[in-house]
């Protein structure tokens, strides 16, 4: 899906008021996420690369919460293809 920010999906299925957007950055996806309900959270937090949420996956696991699922790189990835 596209909108005037970018490409997007639904890192929450179930909750429509969350958006992930995704952007090929200049080492590979960027992720950054959205939430109507907490709009300076668009502002707040720029565009994160997929190499850093990697990176800090392991502290996220250890809090019941799997960054894989929210930050899907196959999703991303198929998004930014179908876009070009």
């Amino acid at each position: 899906m596209k909108d005037e920010r970018g490409h997007y999906y639904y890192p929450f299925p179930q909750n429509k008021r969350v958006r992930m957007y995704v952007r090929q950055g200049e080492t590979g996806v960027d992720f950054r996420l959205w939430n109507q309900d907490d709009p300076q959270l668009w502002i707040e937090h720029g565009w994160v690369p997929h190499a850093a949420i990697t990176a800090a996956s392991a502290i996220y696991q250890k809090k019941g919460f799997d960054p894989h699922l929210a930050y899907d790189i196959k999703l991303a990835r198929a998004l930014l293809t179908e876009s070009s």
